[in-house]
């Protein structure tokens, strides 16, 4: 099977020039100008760009949490990726006390396999450390499930205390795995959580005021001196404080191989939704909560200067049926928001169009950087020869308005409900097939593939 794409600008983290890509079943074999090569679909990219596939390294697909299970399934969650240019995702598999991670990993196979449009690979969350489960964790990265998320937040269900952070840093020391960390001082959130119930402050937006960005800073700034100690990487996951990044830049500053992702919620939402009228501010009930909207231009600059290395989603939809069952008590709202979809558009919009960040930094951000910080580069991330082909035609000058009734994600409201944005995926190729034609699914379901991943070099 052979596709050619002509007539566009091709662009990658490096470069950006005009060409045509042949692709020859799942990978890319040529890149030229002016390419006079028989194929079975051409596509005219004129005027658009032809972009490397998204990469979202944190997603939530299918997941029980606080009595509801997230919206999306491995179906529905992966399509509605493709339609965003999205096309690969790592979504995290959950060991609950009790379990071992392998029965994790089988749980979550069976929950993608036949259902996922687009390939897919795991992190491992580790709610209880053993000497049994840090075998399992070399078994795991040998099989490539090579990163490991540990939450500093949520005690009794997802916390680890230090020991077993700093036991688990040092075993990711041997076997080459990355650790992703939930960066939130859970036991002072607790506390505050609990006087703000009692005192009757039961509204949403206590969500966000019983989560201080100070209590991110200073879980980030623990993270931190707990990997140095144990002299190796550690990954942040859904930076949200500008005073958290501070924690992250400090440390690069002394060179140490500190890495961190940001969400496009951080970056075009803020405190502000919370304030909204009739239980509206539940939709925003994520973890770490939305910010200051002054403090964004902080985390901007820490995009466009590298201390920020990734934007992903944290995908996490629930309906408003079960986002009530937190109605009279914030602390009972689940946690997470949608946005798979809608990633690349919105930091194009955002980003790009306003000058923040550069074209090349976009597809850095969005796809090659995540790919190289966890093990897919350069089969995914980049266009080149040899390089899995997976790819966008993305449009630049193509208008859409963000919403609930005309998304794919399977949700009942949109964070950026009305929000226009110039820059939109046109066509998708995942290994070669068409998943998205000018905007329409041509996907089928089961056609993802698990991607076993490789260690950090």
């Amino acid at each position: 099977m052979r596709t050619l794409i002509k007539n566009g600008t091709v662009v990658t983290a490096t470069d950006q020039y005009a060409g045509d890509v042949l692709v020859e079943d799942e990978k890319i074999a040529l890149i030229g100008t002016s390419l006079d090569i028989q194929a079975d679909n051409v596509i005219d990219a004129s005027g658009k760009y032809v972009l490397p596939g998204g990469i979202d390294v944190h997603t939530h697909l299918d997941m029980p949490f606080g009595g509801a299970t997230s919206a999306d399934d491995f179906e529905t969650g992966t399509r509605a990726a493709a339609f965003g240019g999205t096309t690969s995702i790592v979504d995290f598999a959950i060991q609950y006390r009790g379990q071992t991670l392998h029965d994790a990993w089988e749980a979550w196979t069976k929950k993608a396999d036949g259902k996922a449009v687009i390939d897919y690979g795991f992190h491992m969350i580790i709610t209880e450390l053993t000497d049994q489960v840090e075998g399992e964790m070399d078994a795991l990265v040998r099989q490539g499930i090579t990163s490991f998320k540990l939450f500093m937040a949520y005690p009794g269900v997802f916390m680890l205390d230090d020991a077993s952070i700093f036991k688990a840093l040092l075993r990711t020391g041997t076997n080459g795995g990355t650790i992703c960390m939930h960066a939130e001082n859970g036991g002072v959130i607790d506390v505050l959580v609990q006087r703000a119930l009692a005192a009757g402050k039961r509204a949403p937006k206590y969500h966000a005021l019983t989560r201080p960005a100070r209590a991110e800073a200073e879980a980030t700034h623990r993270a931190i001196a707990l990997a140095e100690i144990a002299d190796v990487p550690i990954y942040i996951v859904h930076l949200s404080a500008a005073e958290a990044l501070e924690m992250v830049t400090e440390a690069r500053d002394r060179g140490l191989p500190a890495f961190a992702e940001t969400c496009p919620q951080y970056l075009f939402l803020s405190y502000d939704n919370y304030e909204e009228p009739d239980f509206g501010g539940s939709k925003y009930v994520m973890s770490p909560p939305l910010r200051d909207k002054a403090k964004q231009d902080q985390l901007w600059r820490g995009l466009a200067f590298n201390d920020l290395q990734a934007i992903a989603t944290d995908h996490c939809p629930f309906c408003m049926k079960e986002k009530r069952l937190g109605q009279d008590d914030f602390s009972k709202i689940p946690n997470g928001a949608p946005g798979i979809e809608t990633r690349m558009s919105l930091v194009y919009d955002g980003g790009v169009r306003t000058g923040r960040i550069s074209l090349n930094r976009f597809v850095e951000l969005t796809s090659t950087s995540p790919a190289k910080i966890f093990g897919l580069f350069p089969r995914k991330g980049t266009i080149a020869p040899g390089s899995d082909a997976d790819i966008v035609v993305f449009d630049p000058n193509r208008t859409i308005t963000l919403s609930a009734k005309t998304l794919h994600m399977n949700v009942d409201y949109n964070p950026y409900e009305g929000r226009q944005v110039t820059g939109a995926t046109d066509t998708v190729l995942s290994r070669g097939r068409l998943v998205i034609e000018n905007g329409t699914f041509v996907g089928r379901a089961g056609a993802g593939s698990f991607l076993k991943r490789a260690t950090r070099s």
